[in-house]
């Protein structure tokens, strides 16, 4: 899947998909309240009330970057919450490759934040030492997220993806820590949603009077424009999470923007009495 902004081109790399199974991240939407948003069908559910979603990349090519937006799960992980994700043998880099993004034409990295499904494919397992899989790049990291996230990774899980998807990348001298509102290039800053974590970012793209934003976990599926307080257990914050959904949407609804979603295919948003609706670019 691949999208155009202006100059500026998204191409979306899956590393895997989802229908159903979304109980813990999203427990109030039961099939029953899905199927009262005909709009989300059949693109983001299916005709009996299942989510879809997915775990995947995005690839930013500016006229003088080559950028990858979060990065899934990873191979070889261990200690994960989910156990499907643990000592993953996936064939993520070869689809990127594939698609012509090899991980060394990668010049850097950004992480809406550092959850597990996020930062996985920021290292490799290379002789039993996590090593940066993007080696030419320079990963980027909210400085309020990356010592969050040092400092209160509290449980083996959550110290098991610090220490080997994002430690590493520090000890490799790799990661440049930066504000929540910072310019990457001439067509792409960071604006700040936090809420699902401390230090959440969206990426905003804005080129040649084209615009579209990255909005990584600010909401992990389209019926939480309908639903902003359907906030997700794994929220850090969950009122906040609600308040930053309506702020980001009430800016940029009824726009030719384009949405493209951490989980979820892009679209654009319009409002809908006193929330909002999502459709899909097909």
């Amino acid at each position: 899947m691949r999208w155009k902004v202006g100059k500026v081109k998204i191409s979306k790399i899956v590393e895997f998909e989802t229908v159903g199974l979304v109980d813990d991240v999203l427990p109030k939407a039961s099939a029953r309240e899905v199927r009262k948003l005909p709009w989300l069908i059949p693109h983001f559910a299916t005709e009996d009330g299942r989510l879809k979603m997915s775990v995947h990349a995005l690839v930013v090519e500016t006229p003088q970057h080559r950028i990858v937006v979060d990065t899934g799960v990873g191979n070889d992980k261990e200690g994960r919450h989910d156990p499907t994700w643990n000592n993953r043998k996936g064939s993520f880099l070869d689809d990127m490759t594939a698609a012509g993004f090899a991980p060394d034409s990668i010049d850097t990295v950004i992480c809406t934040h550092l959850h597990v499904d996020h930062v996985g494919w920021n290292t490799r397992l290379r002789g039993g030492k996590w090593v940066p899989t993007f080696g030419n790049a320079s990963y980027l990291f909210d400085r309020k997220e990356y010592e969050h996230w040092r400092d209160h990774s509290d449980t083996s899980d959550r110290r098991a993806v610090f220490n080997d998807s994002v430690q590493p990348i520090l000890e490799a001298g790799k990661a440049t820590l930066i504000a929540s509102d910072a310019r990457i290039t001439d067509e792409i800053s960071l604006i700040p949603t936090p809420g699902h974590s401390p230090g959440h970012v969206s990426v905003y793209i804005n080129s040649d009077g084209e615009q579209a934003i990255l909005i990584g976990d600010s909401a992990h599926h389209p019926c939480q424009m309908a639903h902003l307080d359907w906030s997700t257990p794994y929220d850090s914050d969950p009122v906040q999470s609600a308040e930053t959904r309506r702020e980001l949407f009430s800016r940029f609804v009824d726009t030719p923007t384009l949405f493209i979603g951490g989980h979820f295919d892009a679209g654009h948003l319009r409002r809908d009495g006193e929330a909002f609706k999502f459709v899909a670019v097909v």
